[in-house]
């Protein structure tokens, strides 16, 4: 769950940074459209035992359109503004779904930009942790996947997420070198799956 929601919230960028959390938020859907950085994640259990590390990079093109790549185990997450495209390597196998069934109360809503956002989250400033202030979004629709999510918010822009799930497990993504508004190849954001892997799904 937590690598594909966190491809489809593909973070924010760059706020200003004399502003409330809540304030950079709402100036990263106003003035932010596409992005690119590289990330690290850590998945936490309910202990606070690391049980996975990976690291990768993505790039986004609002609204819908993003690609997030991890390097090992090596996958690819497509989003092409219709469908989203899970690309297992070493399986060879993907896997497919309309956007329109992955949007709602997830963190799918974030990268979208929806008007609604405050229909479909609580949000809320939670506070200075770790040299970062944090802004706390939370599902208002039950069955949205996960309890709450965390953006940690730099002078710079996000330095840091955290989402953590209905079962008390926590992934945590650090980003670096990170870049608001780049030019981007529409062909970034188009899938093919290779041949002779399985498809499943819509």
């Amino acid at each position: 769950m937590g690598r594909v929601f966190f491809a489809l919230v593909l973070v924010l960028f760059f706020q200003n940074a004399n502003s409330s959390s809540l304030e950079r938020f709402q100036s990263y859907l106003r003035t932010t459209q596409a992005g690119r950085a590289d990330f690290e994640q850590k998945v936490f259990d309910k202990t606070g035992k690391l049980v996975q590390e990976s690291r990768g990079s993505f790039s986004f093109l609002r609204p819908g359109r993003f690609r997030w790549t991890y390097v090992k185990p090596p996958q690819v997450i497509v989003g092409d503004g219709d469908r989203v495209w899970i690309h297992d390597a070493d399986l060879n196998q993907v896997t497919v779904r309309r956007v329109s069934r992955v949007l709602g109360s997830t963190p799918a809503a974030l990268l979208a930009g929806a008007s609604d956002i405050d229909a479909a989250f609580e949000l809320s400033e939670i506070g200075e942790k770790g040299g970062l202030e944090w802004l706390e979004a939370k599902p208002r629709e039950k069955e949205a996947g996960f309890e709450r999510m965390r953006l940690g918010m730099a002078a710079s822009g996000v330095a840091a997420m955290e989402l953590v799930d209905h079962f008390g497990q926590t992934t945590v993504l650090r980003f670096s070198n990170v870049v608001r508004n780049p030019q981007l190849d529409a062909g970034t954001f188009r899938f093919t799956p290779p041949r002779g892997a399985d498809v499943l799904g819509d």
